[in-house]
């Protein structure tokens, strides 16, 4: 057999790797705004400059049930009329997330404005509708929540979720016990409700209270260390 001429050689090319396209990352929320919860201050303003809409009754509806009863944008958006009992004036809560359910009461102001609303809307399964009885999505209760925060001169950019925390916190300033907020939320793990009772201004409300009249009280020997 006749000798081959082909020999191997050393390749050339170098195989390189495709840089990534850069891809724009969404800022920190902390770069966003200083805190990831609305006031009971705020949450008053923003239903109010809510009712100024064109369906204000429908807006500022929305936002109050989502923030007493603690919903996410899904949740108070998929919130069906079944869910809604008068007779009984409760709220059948159903979560996501792997949320538990729950059952929560009602106060007289929702169940009126959930009445009227029901009068007022179109025929739907739904409890928040758009003009045209289709159901209102995530991204418009997004929209209008921001565009209320700007109407009541809110100096955070508010988005929905800032109602569930709302609400956490509110119970917490109330001194309510984490276990019945945990319920409430619907949080599966209970670390996830702690972070409201851990920042309530009222948790160490009562610390020292009663230092005037026992043996902790050094106000006769040191003017104005005893704190009462």
């Amino acid at each position: 057999m006749a000798k081959s001429h082909l020999k191997l050689v050393a390749p050339t090319e170098v195989k390189r790797t495709v840089a990534p396209k850069c891809q724009p990352t969404r800022r920190p929320n902390t770069d966003l705004r200083s805190r990831e919860h609305l006031t009971l201050t705020e949450v008053t303003a923003l239903i109010e400059a809510a009712k100024g809409n064109r369906y204000g009754h429908r807006d500022a509806t929305m936002i109050l049930v989502a923030f007493r009863h603690g919903l996410r944008a899904a949740e108070v958006c998929d919130l069906r009329r079944d869910q809604v009992d008068f007779n009984g004036a409760v709220l059948h809560v159903r979560r996501v997330k792997n949320g538990i359910p729950s059952t929560h009461p009602f106060h007289g102001d929702e169940l009126r404005a959930l009445r009227r609303l029901q009068r007022e809307s179109p025929s739907s399964p739904f409890v928040f509708v758009s003009e045209r009885g289709s159901p209102f999505t995530t991204a418009g209760f997004a929209r209008m929540v921001e565009r209320a925060a700007a109407g009541a001169g809110l100096e955070i950019k508010a988005h929905p979720h800032m109602l569930r925390h709302a609400c956490g916190y509110a119970l917490a300033n109330k001194g309510h016990d984490t276990r019945a907020i945990q319920g409430w939320l619907g949080h599966r793990w209970i670390t996830s409700t702690a972070v409201y009772t851990a920042l309530a201004p009222n948790r160490f409300r009562d610390f020292w209270r009663d230092a005037g009249r026992n043996e902790l009280d050094f106000g006769q020997n040191f003017n104005g260390l005893a704190i009462v």
